[in-house]
């Protein structure tokens, strides 16, 4: 323990709030804290609006945070918050009903990010009902994820990890609209991105992303999904062999672009700094990434020395021109084109990542839905950029495309839209979400509030927060929601490792004011989220079996059987239905390698079958007109019952089957 920190009083505000100064005067000691009012580019890159300086920003946040820290346990440091104060919340009572009755359905699908369970979460807006879950880089018993041959397959040779941490979903577009046919999700703990078949809600791909050890960012690219983005977080050496490893300068970062139907990565860009988060614009040319780090140092006093980083626009179809030229090296088979600053492929009248200085550590971007700005909020500073898209492709020096940066509160994350004109950024420092107008911070002097129309107070320091549809050309704008790292004392307590806090809040065409309706626990931690209208799904209540032909075989109840295809092989073949396996039971020699494929004949919605055999780690469900197998060895001789996991009928304890191993000598 370090002669700062001490366990005594440990809960006292007064006391944790000077650990963190002098914490970060330790980390802060040699870092510049003169913050520069004007730049070599003439943006006035200073905290714009802020009278005081980097530093004192970062105590601040951190003093917020070690403030919301002792919360509930230090006489009420926050109040409740949600009272309506002047100027910060919204009367309540005039949102529309966000119930929906036994029986109703929602109106949109709402897809969340599990992260550290790696699975996507399904909820019904505007109920925030939880639909189902859908297992990604996780195994997940309920659904035999990870356990029947395909999917336990998939996983193993997309790394063979056993967990993943999901961050952005991605919905893929036609014409710069969802066209409700696949989902796209990244793992940032293991280099990974994933597709999700939303005819039938199942993980069908996941890509271990060469070259990179965590794809943090993704998007596709828009109008129409040509690639699926991924922006490499960590700066490693390349190829990260065991060379450079004392060089950091060495190190790199890259953007990949994966098929989205092959699932490949076609090519990768390697560039200075560290990438965060991207979004695309909607013509096809042009995706933003969030950086940081240009100082490409390796521990916080290094990362937090200078007073700006650099936003990265990738030009895709010139990069898309250098790999047909053949201006690229190839490392583990992908083609990696030079996006450095020093790089001779951004020398020229058309540079195929174009360096955009901003303020220190921007950490998102997000396109608006006309397609025309970028917006790429602040985090260390109190201000958004505003990204002009069409200028950036015209101007020599891409800082001129800068055309606005209003002031909108202390540690702006992440920005959506309401299709109405207006933007709305998530405080993570105020914990508020800020609502203002996008043309107006254009108009506006640099590091103007005047822009903000309405703030509304969160439960606690929101990270994400997404409108309904606001990632398409045209959105909703009814209902956002803020998803909230912290909830503090809004619900009961489970335990030292608490809930998040997805908050619904009423929009109202973005002409109204913001009014919070509802609290929403979340088990830790959901990220991101991504909305869609029900009518532009199609999912199917029951399985196609045109749709696996030639993958696996339709087991009917007549050709339930055993066969016997090797010296040590089984294949064991069955069909199921309510109260009955096609096979009442089976036999096999110890040692076998037992292959069971089991097809579930019912073509009712809503009737699954389970397949559990004991002590032998062997889990499926199997929905209406699915098949579904699992390859195993019956190690160890004697009687094995099958049960069915899902309860589907009267006789559903009833229901088995029976495994006889018989000792082979």
């Amino acid at each position: 323990m370090s002669e700062h920190t001490s366990s005594a009083d440990s809960t006292d505000p007064e006391t944790v709030v000077e650990q963190y100064e002098r914490q970060l005067e330790d980390v802060l000691a040699e870092v510049e804290t003169e913050t520069p009012r004007e730049d070599e580019d003439g943006l006035g890159l200073e905290l714009a609006g802020l009278e005081l300086d980097r530093r004192d920003f970062i105590k601040a946040g951190a003093v917020a945070g070690a403030m919301s820290a002792t919360a509930g346990c230090a006489g009420g440091i926050l109040d409740d918050r949600g009272s309506g104060s002047p100027g910060t919340s919204a009367k309540a009572g005039s949102a529309p009903d966000h119930l929906v009755p036994p029986g109703e359905h929602d109106e949109y699908y709402g897809f969340w990010s599990g992260g550290h369970s790696g699975e996507i979460r399904v909820l019904g807006i505007p109920s925030m009902r939880e639909l189902t879950r859908i297992p990604v880089f996780n195994t997940e018993g309920a659904r035999g994820y990870g356990y029947d041959d395909q999917t336990s397959e998939m996983l193993e040779a997309a790394g063979d990890y056993t967990w993943g941490d999901n961050h952005h979903p991605n919905l893929s577009e036609t014409d710069g609209d969802y066209d409700g046919e696949y989902l796209f999700v990244n793992d940032k703990a293991n280099g990974r991105i994933a597709r999700v078949n939303l005819k039938y809600f199942e993980t069908d791909a996941i890509t271990d992303v060469p070259n990179v050890q965590s794809v943090h960012g993704t998007t596709v690219l828009s109008p129409d999904t040509k690639y699926v983005f991924g922006n490499g977080e960590f700066r490693t050496p390349l190829p990260n062999d065991g060379r450079d490893v004392h060089d950091p300068k060495k190190y790199t970062s890259l953007f990949s672009a994966v098929d989205p139907d092959s699932m490949e990565t076609k090519w990768q860009v390697k560039v200075d700094g560290n990438l965060d988060i991207c979004d695309s614009g909607k013509e096809g040319r042009w995706v933003i990434s969030s950086a940081y780090n240009s100082e490409e140092a390796v521990g916080i006093k290094g990362m937090t020395h200078d007073d700006r980083d650099f936003v990265k626009a990738f030009d895709i179809p010139a990069i898309e021109k250098a790999v047909e030229q053949g201006t690229y090296e190839e490392v583990n088979g992908i083609p990696i084109v030079d996006g450095t600053k020093s790089s001779s492929l951004n020398s020229g009248d058309r540079p195929i990542v174009k360096y955009i200085p901003t303020p220190k550590s921007p950490h998102c971007v997000e396109v608006e839905p006309n397609g025309k700005y970028a917006m790429i909020a602040g985090k260390l500073s109190p201000t958004v950029t505003i990204l002009d898209l069409q200028k950036l492709g015209e101007v020599s020096d891409p800082a001129k495309a800068v055309v606005g940066r209003p002031k909108v509160g202390l540690g702006p994350l992440h920005t959506t839209f309401d299709g109405n004109g207006h933007a709305y950024t998530s405080l993570f420092i105020d914990s508020q979400v800020a609502k203002w107008d996008i043309e107006k911070a254009i108009e506006a002097e640099k590091g103007s509030a005047d822009p903000v129309l309405e703030k509304i107070d969160v439960h606690y320091n929101p990270g994400h927060i997404q409108a309904l549809e606001a990632m398409t050309t045209d959105p909703d704008g009814e209902w956002l929601v803020s998803l909230n790292k912290l909830s503090k004392d809004r619900f009961l307590p489970v335990g030292p490792i608490h809930p998040d806090n997805d908050q619904l809040i009423h929009i109202g065409q973005g002409e109204k004011e913001m009014e919070l309706v509802a609290d929403h626990p979340a088990y830790p931690e959901p990220h991101d989220c991504v909305f869609a209208h029900r009518d532009k799904l199609d999912p199917a209540t029951t399985w196609d079996k045109e749709d696996y032909k030639g993958e696996k075989p339709y087991i009917s109840e007549k050709q339930s059987g055993v066969e016997r295809t090797g010296d040590r092989q089984v294949h064991v073949k069955s069909s199921v239905k309510r109260s009955e396996y096609g096979l009442q039971e089976f036999t096999v020699k110890e040692g076998d390698e037992v292959r069971l494929t089991l097809t579930n004949i019912e073509d009712v919605r809503d009737v699954i079958h389970g397949v559990a055999i004991p002590e032998h780690d062997v889990n499926l469900a199997i929905a209406p007109q699915d098949t579904r197998e699992v390859t195993f060895t019956a190690d160890e001789p004697g009687v094995y019952w099958i049960y069915c996991t899902y309860f589907c009928s009267a006789l559903h304890l009833e229901m088995r089957s029976r495994m006889i191993v018989e000792p082979r000598d």
